[in-house]
C-alpha cells in the first residue's frame, strides 16, 4: 500500500491526535478534525477534566511515537492510596510492593497539548478545530462538517477512523445500518454520577496534602478522590448518587452541603476554600460503560478509544486502553503491510475482549474503592500482596497484572487476578497475613 494514502480521523482528544501522530510518523496523510476548539488557545468548561492516570500501558504507547520521555515532565507519581477513613484514621496503601511501580497523575488538558504540539510537527498532519462531524458515510470513508460559520463540507478518506468519544457521531451511523453490519451495542449507567472540586495551593505554594498518593475518602455508597496537579493543587472528585440524603440532587443548598462536608468529610473542608462557588457552578455529570461490536464497517470505517469502548474511571486505565489501542493498530500495520482490508477486521476481533475485561473491571474497582478499602480483610490481603511483591519479584496482584504488566492483556490479567483474589480473600479470613508460609502461598498461587 502507497504511503500517501489518505486518512481521517474524526477527534482530535487523546486517542485521535496520538493515533494521528503515529500514523503520520508512519508517512501517511493525516486529517484530524476536532469539534471543539484548540484547548491551547481556548480553555476547556470547568469541572469536567478528571485527571487521568497514566501508568505502564500508556507509556508503552506513546513510546511507540516517541513520547513517553516528553511526558514525564507532565507527570505527579503516585505511589499508592491515601485512605481517609471513616473515623479519622489514615494511612498509604502501596499500588505495588515493588518500588519503582506507581502510577502517574496527569493533566487532561496538558497531555493533549502535549500531543497536539506534536502533531503540528509533521507536515503530512493537519488538524482542524470547531468542526462538528454531522453526517459518515462508512462505505466511502468519507465525513460530513460543520465549520464554526454553519458551513457544510465533505472529507473523503481512504480510511475512516472515528475517535470521537463516547458520544461517537461515527458510531452512531454503524448503529443505524446494525441490521447490515450485525452491530451490537449496550450502554450502562452507574446510578453515581460525579463533581469535581478543587484543592489549592497553600498561601506558601506547596501541597496542603501528601502529593505522591491518590486520596481516597470511602462511605461505602458514596465517596470522594484527590489527585495532584503540577501547580500544587488537587482536583478533587466527588462519586455520589444523584438521589438520596448523600445525592447531588438532595445536597441543593450550600448550607446542606457544608453540614455534609463537615459531617463526612471533616478532614478535607479546610482545604476547601471555594466549595460552595465550584459545588454549584461545576456540572453533576453520569458514569457509564459502552461496549460494542464490531468495530469496523465495510474494511473503511473503524472505532477506536470511547468511541468503541467508553468505560468508568475507576481502574484508571480509560486513557491508558485507549493509547493501547493505538500500540495494537500500529503493530497490525507492521504484521500486515499496511493492509487496511486485513488489519480493520483483525482489530475490530481483536480488541473488544479486552477492553470489555477492563470495563468490567473499572465497575468492581468501583465497588471496591467504595466498601472495601477499609475493610479489614481487604486491608489483610492489601498486605499479604505487598509482602508477596517485596519478597517474589514474579508475584503479581491483580491490580499490577492490569497496571504494570502491559504485555499481558487485560482479559489475561482479569482472569488471572479474579483467582489470586478469590484465594487470597479465602486465606486471610482465616489467618492473618504475617501468619502466612509467603513461600507456600506463591506455589499454591502458581498453581491457579
Amino acid at each position: 500500500m502507497s504511503k500517501k494514502e489518505h486518512i481521517v480521523i474524526v477527534g482530535a482528544g487523546l486517542c485521535g491526535t496520538l493515533l494521528g501522530v503515529r500514523l503520520a510518523q508512519r508517512g501517511y496523510q493525516v486529517s484530524l478534525y476536532e469539534r471543539r476548539p484548540d484547548l491551547r488557545i481556548v480553555e476547556q468548561d470547568a469541572g469536567r477534566s478528571i485527571n487521568l492516570a497514566l501508568s505502564h500501558r500508556g507509556l508503552m504507547a506513546l513510546a511507540t511515537a516517541g513520547l513517553d520521555k516528553e511526558v514525564h515532565d507532565l507527570c505527579i507519581p503516585m505511589r499508592g492510596r491515601m485512605i481517609h477513613a471513616p473515623g479519622g484514621a489514615k494511612w498509604l496503601s502501596p499500588y505495588s510492593g515493588r518500588t519503582d511501580e506507581y502510577i502517574n497523575s496527569i493533566s487532561r488538558p496538558g497531555l493533549n497539548a502535549l500531543l497536539l504540539e506534536k502533531a503540528d510537527s509533521y507536515d503530512n498532519l493537519t488538524v482542524f478545530f470547531e468542526q462538528r462531524c454531522v453526517a459518515v458515510d462508512l462505505e466511502k470513508a468519507e465525513a460530513q462538517f460543520v465549520d464554526a460559520e454553519g458551513k457544510k463540507h465533505v472529507v473523503q478518506g481512504d480510511l475512516l477512523i472515528g475517535t470521537d468519544g463516547a458520544g461517537s457521531v461515527v458510531r452512531r451511523t454503524m448503529m443505524s445500518r446494525s441490521t447490515d453490519l450485525l452491530f451490537n451495542f449496550s450502554q450502562s449507567f452507574l446510578r453515581n454520577g460525579y463533581k469535581e472540586l478543587s484543592i489549592p495551593a497553600s498561601e506558601s505554594g506547596d501541597f496542603r496534602i501528601e502529593s505522591n498518593a491518590l486520596h481516597i475518602w470511602p462511605h461505602g455508597k458514596f465517596m470522594m478522590i484527590a489527585l495532584p496537579n503540577l501547580d500544587r493543587s488537587f482536583t478533587v472528585t466527588m462519586f455520589h448518587p444523584f438521589d438520596g440524603p448523600a445525592g447531588f440532587n438532595t445536597l441543593n443548598t450550600p448550607e446542606k452541603v457544608e453540614g455534609f462536608f463537615e459531617t463526612y468529610y471533616p478532614d478535607v473542608l479546610p482545604h476547601l476554600p471555594d466549595l460552595k462557588t465550584e459545588y454549584f457552578e461545576n456540572p453533576s455529570s453520569a458514569l457509564g460503560t459502552i461496549k460494542c461490536y464490531p468495530w469496523e464497517a465495510y474494511k473503511k470505517t473503524l472505532l477506536m478509544g470511547d468511541a468503541a469502548h467508553a468505560i468508568v474511571p475507576f481502574y484508571g486505565q480509560g486513557m491508558n486502553a485507549a493509547f493501547e489501542d493505538v500500540r495494537i493498530f500500529d503493530e497490525l500495520i507492521d504484521a500486515h503491510d499496511g493492509n487496511w482490508e486485513v488489519i480493520l477486521p483483525a482489530f475490530s476481533d481483536l480488541r473488544p475482549k479486552d477492553t470489555n475485561a477492563i470495563a468490567d473491571l473499572a465497575v468492581d474497582n468501583f465497588y471496591e474503592m467504595q466498601d472495601k478499602v477499609d475493610d479489614p480483610d481487604f486491608i489483610q490481603k492489601r498486605k499479604l500482596e505487598m509482602k508477596l511483591e517485596q519478597q517474589f519479584p514474579e508475584y503479581y496482584s491483580k491490580y499490577s497484572l492490569v497496571t504494570f504488566k502491559p504485555e499481558l492483556s487485560y482479559h489475561e490479567a482479569m482472569v488471572k487476578g479474579r483467582r489470586q483474589d478469590e484465594f487470597l480473600l479465602n486465606l486471610v479470613n482465616e489467618n492473618a497475613a504475617d501468619d502466612l508460609d509467603l513461600k507456600a502461598v506463591l506455589e499454591k498461587v502458581k498453581d491457579l
